[in-house]
């Protein structure tokens, strides 16, 4: 069996998960897309190195920032450690917000469609919109998943249009999506009233633990195209290191990001996974006993 903690950011999900590997016999697995950089420690409000050492932790802290790293990756380093943790007898939780990440190491999903060979270079000079609207085009289901603020995936989806001649959508429809082995997926509940006000609070308490110094002396050392400085908590710092908005603007838009991304995942969840709300351990504990 697989476990799954999924939820919104800074429900509790990884103090919760280092519980339920205690109890169960497990290891954790990420699922969280910017953790699985390094440096980025305050950021992404990754696992401490304590945390780390209660329950053995996978695929966190471990692609150099200089590196690409993608979900076609992910998902070959995620099938790994399953195994792995299958034949030791261990059960393999993921835990982390990153629902396409989650989906491409437990679904059957096919992502080796190489289109290394595609020239997107004629979109340069395309605004994000404009990207999206070139992606309405070719996959308009696609586009509805994609907000047209993330141009990595805008881009990779025209680009699997182009190399397959089909759109993703269509390629994905072909595949089995049913989880490679029984699988339970938990998410956690947390009102939004209760949630921002904590969301807030913790991205201050980044900032005392050195979220400026940290994300600036990291933009100065890889510069400002690295793929992991999309991450929120990131890139909201590049105007401020350009002069354009002070550190107090630079703050409160990680705040404000930090309650879109939220908004995001509760809906992706929703739709995307057979979830269990759970609010405890214990409810953890006695859906496994039951399924």
């Amino acid at each position: 069996m697989i476990i799954v903690l999924t939820g919104a950011t800074g429900t509790g999900k990884s103090e919760l998960a280092i519980a339920l590997a205690q109890k169960i016999g497990g290891e954790i697995v990420n699922a969280d897309a910017f953790q699985a950089y390094q440096e980025l420690k305050i950021s992404t409000a990754a696992p401490s190195e304590e945390m780390k050492k209660i329950v053995p932790h996978h695929l966190y802290d471990y692609v150099p920032l200089s590196e690409p790293y993608d979900i076609h990756k992910y998902q070959k380093d995620a099938r790994f450690v399953i195994e792995k943790l299958k034949n030791a007898g261990k059960t393999p939780i993921f835990v982390g917000g990153s629902g396409l990440y989650i989906r491409a190491a437990l679904y059957d999903y096919d992502l080796s469609l190489d289109t290394s060979n595609v020239d997107l270079s004629k979109y340069d000079s395309f605004s994000n919109e404009e990207l999206h609207d070139e992606l309405k085009k070719l996959d308009p289901k696609e586009a509805e998943k994609i907000p047209y603020q993330n141009r990595v995936r805008v881009l990779r989806a025209i680009a699997i249009c182009l190399a397959s001649g089909v759109s993703k959508t269509e390629l994905l429809a072909k595949q089995n999506h049913e989880p490679i082995e029984k699988t339970l997926f938990f998410v956690l509940k947390k009102d939004r009233e209760t949630l921002y006000p904590k969301l807030d609070k913790r991205v201050d308490l980044m900032v005392e633990q050195g979220l400026e110094n940290e994300v600036v002396t990291l933009i100065k050392k890889y510069g400002e195209d690295a793929p992991a400085f999309r991450a929120i908590g990131v890139k909201e710092f590049i105007p401020y290191i350009h002069g354009d908005i002070d550190l107090e603007t630079a703050i409160n838009e990680v705040k404000a990001d930090t309650r879109h991304y939220v908004k995001r995942q509760e809906t992706f969840f929703r739709h995307q996974f057979p979830v269990i709300e759970v609010s405890s351990l214990e409810e953890i504990l006695e859906a496994i006993k039951n399924g």
